[in-house]
């Protein structure tokens, strides 16, 4: 799978049901394996170009990869 078909994914939280946002980058560690996916927060006219507001997700917290979706089982907010 290309990081360009993650990117058009909803990611969606199984705890709550929520949408959590849209993964704009991924960490990958020496090895070449992805170890976080990190997801663009919801944008203010105040955050633009904050990376404060970025979100990580582990990569072992992503429970399914759907046609549409990303499922995730996280206690993100």
């Amino acid at each position: 799978m290309r990081m360009s078909e993650l990117q058009t994914k909803n990611i969606v939280n199984i705890i709550d049901g929520k949408n959590i946002g849209n993964i704009i980058d991924i960490t990958v560690d020496r090895e070449g394996k992805v170890e976080d996916v990190i997801l663009e927060a919801n944008r203010s006219f105040f955050s633009i170009g904050v990376k404060e507001n970025e979100k990580k997700i582990k990569w072992k917290d992503i429970t399914k990869i759907g046609e549409d979706v990303i499922l995730v089982n996280t206690s993100l907010k």
